[in-house]
């Protein structure tokens, strides 16, 4: 029988070989700038793309107007093919025009954090020396004085007005004109080979590094997303992006919502969890990728009821281990979603599992067809055949990435000389082959030598009805080594005690997991740029409190 994943396969392969049969290049099916300028050509009127925070749309014509424009001004400015630009702004109309006129060209496109401080951008430009800048106003200033202080031949153009430099609108009728649309030609080049974008690893510890993902790479493994639909084009679809501009998961819709013919809403505005709410009241989209901590948020008791949740038929929850309890909650507001749990990785371009299975297990999911799989002894590296015993989870297939944009040692680090795509986490697979997360092999913690997983213990500690939210780091001692600490949000109201929380961990798990570092209440847990819990500054909050009980 066809599972959605092959239909969606299917429509892929039908869609580009008309592509193929026009141009006569076979590489094109894998080209995303011939892909997804055919579409917008095919039909203008659809609606691709709504600001929720002003409610300004664009269609497919619109947006092939002004990608087409921008391309030209990219040519007219010298900006070609190896070259690379920057996208660090909110999800604006005019955000994606630059990022499809660059598919065209085969430049490349380093999507930032809008938030970096003045260092952390010299550090990325300095690796990347981007040809060109799109902005914020707000943000033009710095950025002028990093790309000044390295003395790159870069300009800046801005999303919203600016006195010194342009803005988008200004940048096209300066460098490029209206007349010149169906004449446009995309450039040829090997999408097997040329990197489309650059995005930042989204880890729990350590500094980011920037994966560098080819066309082939985005075209092959962001598709895996929909095992679950068999009919594309879907009327149904109608996609909410929360996520920003360097997620993997905001180019999942960037990219596929021009292919698959798919609305999507985003807001240039902060996405607070009030505006969300209302994004999701005034829309109503069938469809969000969310991470689980965002979504621990929009389920607080008492704030929920604000939002009607009943026009999702489809919510992706990944970024970090999602547990049951999440699942649960979500289930309570809308029975009749379906529900679908992500494990993906920057490094493979997308999700790592076919995740049919994860609507109704407790499950990463089971092996797609595109990817091998090896379990790898973490002491003897030697291969796991039997189930049930874990090992570090190993891929190779068409997806992974080219490896870490200017950092060599990283890169041998991640990927073998043979292709294997190392993923740093612990994994075991039952009889049946479906496979489970354990934990980052460098978040484990060892007690007298014994492998402790924060998760594990987490998981036990959410099933508690008053605690919102969890997570586990540790003190150091000279003599025991990590001593297990639990970070604990409650629900408002709440009374649990630290005391109620080593008790459900003393009874559901081995001695040696037991909370010997303690409990500490916090109002929120601190969070990477990325929605992922920082481990870095949760172990320094630890360290300093005199508040673990």
């Amino acid at each position: 029988m066809e599972t959605g994943s092959d239909a969606l396969q299917r429509y892929l392969a039908d869609f580009t070989y008309e592509l193929v049969a026009e141009t006569g290049n076979p590489n094109d099916r894998y080209h995303l700038g011939k892909i997804i300028l055919k579409q917008f050509k095919e039909d203008p009127d659809f609606l691709l793309q709504i600001d929720g925070a002003t409610d300004e749309r664009d269609t497919f014509g619109s947006m092939l107007v002004k990608s087409v424009r921008c391309a030209e001004a990219f040519r007219r400015l010298g900006i070609k093919k190896g070259d690379i630009i920057v996208l660090m702004a909110p999800n604006c109309l005019d955000l994606t025009a630059p990022l499809y006129a660059a598919f065209y060209l085969g430049i490349s496109v380093a999507c930032i954090d809008m938030h970096l401080l003045k260092d952390e951008i010299v550090q990325i430009f300095n690796d990347t020396r981007p040809k060109f800048v799109f902005c914020l106003a707000s943000k033009a200033a710095i950025v002028s004085e990093v790309v000044h202080s390295l003395d790159i031949d870069t300009q800046i153009t801005t999303f919203g007005k600016d006195e010194k430099f342009n803005t988008f609108p200004e940048f096209l009728d300066e460098y490029s004109k209206n007349d010149k649309i169906d004449e446009f030609r995309v450039e040829d080049f090997d999408p097997k080979e040329t990197i489309a974008v650059l995005i930042s690893t989204s880890g729990t510890t350590g500094l980011p590094k920037v994966a560098a993902l080819t066309h082939s790479n985005c075209i092959i493994g962001l598709s895996y997303i929909w095992p679950m639909i068999r009919e594309f084009p879907n009327p149904e679809m109608f996609a909410i992006i929360l996520s920003p501009v360097q997620w993997l998961s905001a180019h999942v819709h960037y990219i596929f919502s021009p292919i698959l013919k798919y609305r999507r809403v985003q807001s240039s505005q902060t996405e607070t969890r009030e505006h969300v709410y209302d994004l999701i009241n005034k829309y109503k989209p069938t469809t969000m990728v969310c991470s689980p901590t965002f979504m621990i948020k929009l389920l607080a008791p008492g704030e929920r009821e604000k939002c009607n949740f009943s026009s999702f038929k489809w919510v992706f929850l990944g970024g970090s281990a999602v547990a049951q309890e999440v699942v649960e909650e979500l289930r309570k507001v809308h029975p009749k979603t379906s529900i679908y749990r992500g494990y993906g990785l920057t490094e493979c371009t997308g999700l790592c599992f076919d995740i049919m299975a994860t609507a109704y297990r407790d499950t990463c999911g089971t092996p797609l067809k595109h990817l091998q799989y090896r379990l790898v002894d973490i002491d003897t590296q030697e291969d796991i055949t039997k189930p049930n015993v874990q090992g570090e989870l190993w891929i190779k297939g068409p997806p992974v990435f080219k490896g870490y944009w200017k950092r060599p040692k990283e890169t041998e680090a991640a990927l073998t000389k043979d292709g294997w795509l190392r993923s740093g986490d612990l994994f075991y697979r039952d009889e049946h082959w479906y496979f489970y997360f354990v934990d980052r092999y460098k978040l484990l913690l060892k007690y007298r030598n014994h492998q402790i997983s924060p998760t594990e213990i987490e998981t036990v500690i959410r099933r508690h009805p008053e605690v919102l939210d969890v997570a586990v780091t540790s003190l150091p001692d000279l003599e025991c080594g990590d001593l297990p600490v639990a970070c604990v949000t409650r629900v408002e109201g709440s009374t649990v005690s630290a005391q109620e929380i080593k008790d459900i961990v003393k009874n559901n798990l081995t001695d040696t997991k037991r909370l010997r570092g303690g409990v500490i209440f916090l109002k929120e847990l601190p969070t990477t740029r990325t929605g992922k819990v920082d481990r870095n500054k949760l172990k320094s909050i630890v360290q300093e409190s005199k508040e673990i009980l």
